[in-house]
């Protein structure tokens, strides 16, 4: 299951997955999202980046040289861009099954492609995480959510 995968810059996102994956397997770093957006005739290029005990501010500035070097010999066509490199922070995003099995119990906010009685926001606590679907309890109630249906979720944060 990947979900929040922009269109657009799909084919970037997995270009620079494939150059960062080696690296941070080897720095044990969890390559936790990777955003690829347009400003000024420029793209922003953003790695999402954890490990257990946290991602440091160092940690943040080698991986940052590191994956600029990686991504000028891997990454052709790529144009000018600026790179990112942080941790994910309180909204974390739910990429992976396995991101929903880690958090359950937590508090998380999903959009959905299609309408789930009448909407496509939901904040709440994720319960339980079936082979296909997540359900999560709405003020009180249960609400179950197709994988295919997910455009974006992400940790609630405080």
């Amino acid at each position: 299951m990947s979900i929040g995968l922009k269109k657009n810059n799909g084919f970037f996102v997995e270009k620079l997955r494939e150059a960062a994956e080696p690296l941070c397997q080897a720095e044990n770093f969890e390559l936790v999202h990777i955003e690829v957006v347009s400003c000024n005739r420029e793209k922003i290029v953003r790695f999402f980046l954890d490990k257990p005990g946290g991602i440091t501010l160092e940690d943040c500035v080698y991986a940052s040289r590191q994956l600029g070097d990686l991504i000028d010999v891997y990454v052709e066509d790529i144009g000018r861009y600026r790179l990112e490199v942080s941790s994910p922070g309180p909204n974390r995003p739910l990429n992976k099954k396995e991101d929903f099995f880690r958090f359950k119990g937590e508090r998380v906010k999903i959009e959905t492609t299609e309408l789930i009685e009448n909407k496509k926001k939901f904040t709440g606590i994720l319960e339980i995480i079936n082979d296909d679907s997540v359900v999560i309890a709405v003020d009180g109630k249960k609400v179950e959510v197709k994988d295919h249906a997910i455009s974006k979720a992400t940790l609630a944060g405080q």
